[in-house]
């Protein structure tokens, strides 16, 4: 018999090929080695996996890929295969799965496997190629990396990886050959010069070095490591002034990113700083990263997932690839994988404050919220000045609620502003306004929703929220009005808002204006109950009652705050009496700027 977590597994993949759901080997996504994932409470045991036909196997693995859950899909694609061993396909999502999953050393098994059968796969060649350079193998992997070549990303990160691997054999100049040889796009010379430079400043070549970093720096002086490879070239080779003028301006495109600051500071300091990589494997996994990152911020997750775990298998404590891990995963929905990752990095990185303030966002997505402003509270008094930080742990707040807590919180942030009229600041005084608001603390919510209007005069939810507040209060109507159309022009397709002008008609009256409205706000946002609500109400008051209960009723289905849900079901008994308030009369939808705001 199987458990009963287990037959969960296997139900839903039955439905799931019951409804003709398929997913591909390279669409699996997955947490980190050793760190389960959010659906670890489900994942199976030595006995479940026993347990199991191939067929159960099989359709339990495709049901856990389609989650994106790699660890419980190796592990099922993995059980399958061994009552099924000359099963291509099993053996195939096995390796891929095992992969995605960062459980490197178990593919290259299985990709030991797959060459015996198909000599030309391409992903299992580079895979054992990477092996082969963490082994220090460097012939056979150069051989293996150079036969996963098929298009322009692959032939470029197999080169570096093969130059890599000859400077691993002590053939720098072979190493540095194979990479100029290659040609391809016109982003290519970026990370050729970039590697080149890097190989020969190991190799002691460094005025060659040299060369490659500048030619590097004047192709994109905005990347970050090639910046901070050219700089700390300087540092060595040239002088500590040259040094600090390239991290200098790189912190005026991005200002504070933790390297150049620390970059900076060592530099200032008349460091002679290393180079970025001190060993073949090193190289080759910043080569990985690179790649991967890039990859990841234009849309290819799948390709991406490989290079940044292939990379992190070489240098597992690289703080840059584990950040670009957790923001993958975060990209595709999966906070719980982020998690995992964020909390690998090392306490010494400059990077690890970063990775504090994500990693507690993702905490509070995944209702762990408490643990969330543990931390941001632990970095905000390492640094009281941290406005990220601040900003953060006030937005979780808002978000649960604490309004008393946020508006302290908020408060922090404001007061250790820069200087000046910065329209950027304009954000504070809103979120700050929000929770004064529903504090009840009204004239100090007025003052700080004008005075980010102040510093920002068209801001749409701003202009939402001070105009639907003074209609909700039957205050500065026209005003009121007209900052509402405001923000609807610049947010026609923004349901909140939309709701808010339909709403604010029907707080003076103007019913069939209302309707109008928010239907249209309806069909931007169908299921959110509160827009459902009010236009039921706007629906009675001109007499189409029976329409009326249907959105209310459609409103107490779609799951209402716990204080809305009798209000709702009493208008469902009795209909809107004539001094009836909404039950959202103060708008908490719009008001907690938890939707676009």
């Amino acid at each position: 018999m199987f458990s009963n977590r287990f037959n969960r597994w296997t139900v839903a993949a039955i439905a799931l090929m019951g409804t003709a759901i398929a997913t591909v080997p390279g669409a699996v996504l997955a947490q980190t080695p050793d760190h389960p994932s959010d659906t670890a409470a489900q994942f199976p045991t030595r006995n479940d996996l026993k347990s199991l036909t191939t067929s159960g196997s099989y359709l339990a693995a495709r049901h856990a890929s389609v989650e994106r859950d790699a660890a419980s899909a190796a592990a099922f694609y993995r059980s399958a295969l061994r009552t099924d061993p000359k099963n291509n396909e099993l053996l195939d999502r096995a390796f891929i799965s095992s992969v995605a999953d960062g459980d490197i050393d178990e593919a290259v098994k299985l990709a030991e496997r797959i060459l015996t059968i198909d000599k030309t796969n391409r992903v299992a060649r580079l895979v054992v190629g990477v092996h082969d350079l963490k082994m220090k193998k460097y012939a056979t992997a150069q051989t293996n990396i150079n036969q996963s070549i098929r298009g322009p990303i692959t032939d470029l990160v197999a080169t570096l990886l093969s130059g890599w691997a000859a400077y691993g054999a002590g053939d720098a100049k072979g190493g540095v050959a194979t990479i100029d040889k290659l040609a391809g796009p016109e982003w290519y010379p970026l990370f050729k010069d970039l590697h080149a430079g890097m190989i020969l400043e190991l190799s002691g070549k460094e005025k060659d070095a040299g060369v490659r970093f500048e030619r590097a720096y004047k192709l994109d002086d905005s990347m970050l490591r090639v910046t901070e490879a050219y700089a700390r070239w300087l540092s060595r080779n040239k002088d500590s002034a040259a040094a600090t003028t390239v991290y200098q301006a790189f912190d005026k495109k991005l200002a504070r990113h933790p390297l150049i600051v620390e970059g900076l500071r060592d530099t200032k300091a008349g460091k002679k700083m290393p180079p970025l990589a001190d060993s073949a494997q090193a190289g080759a996994a910043e080569a990985l990263y690179g790649i991967g990152a890039t990859l990841t911020r234009r849309g290819g997750e799948d390709l991406a997932l490989v290079y940044l775990q292939l990379s992190l298998y070489l240098q597992p404590t690289h703080p840059l690839a584990l950040l670009s891990l957790a923001d993958l995963y975060e990209s595709v929905k999966r906070p719980q994988m982020a998690i995992k990752v964020y909390e690998r990095v090392p306490a010494s990185s400059p990077l690890k404050r970063n990775a504090q303030i994500q990693l507690a966002i993702d905490l509070d997505s995944a209702d762990r919220t408490d643990e969330a402003i543990k931390i941001l509270k632990g970095v905000t008094s390492d640094d009281s000045k941290d406005l990220e930080a601040i900003r953060a742990l006030g937005n979780i707040e808002r978000g649960r609620k604490k309004f008393g807590d946020c508006g302290a919180t908020y408060s922090r942030g404001i007061d250790v502003l820069p200087a000046g009229n910065d329209k950027a600041n304009s954000v504070w005084y809103y979120y700050r306004g929000i929770c004064e608001e529903r504090s009840k603390e009204w004239s100090k919510a007025e003052a700080d929703m004008k005075k980010a209007l102040e510093l920002q005069p068209d801001q749409p939810h701003v202009l939402n929220y001070l105009g639907y507040s003074w209609i909700d209060q039957g205050v500065n109507l026209d005003e009121g009005m007209k900052m509402i159309k405001r923000a609807v022009e610049q947010r026609p397709d923004d349901g909140y808002i939309v709701d808010s002008l339909g709403w604010a008609y029907y707080r003076i009256g103007n019913y069939e204006e209302a309707v109008k409205n928010l239907e249209r706000a309806i069909d931007l946002k169908p299921e959110d109950p509160t827009i459902n609500d009010h236009l039921g109400d706007a629906y009675w008051r001109v007499g189409r009652t029976l329409e009326a209960k249907f959105q209310w009723a459609h409103a107490r289905d779609l799951k209402p705050e716990p204080e809305e849900l009798p209000k709702i079901e009493a208008k469902l008994t009795n209909g809107l009496t004539d001094d009836s308030n909404s039950s959202a009369a103060q708008a908490d939808k719009k008001k907690d700027d938890g939707k676009g705001g």
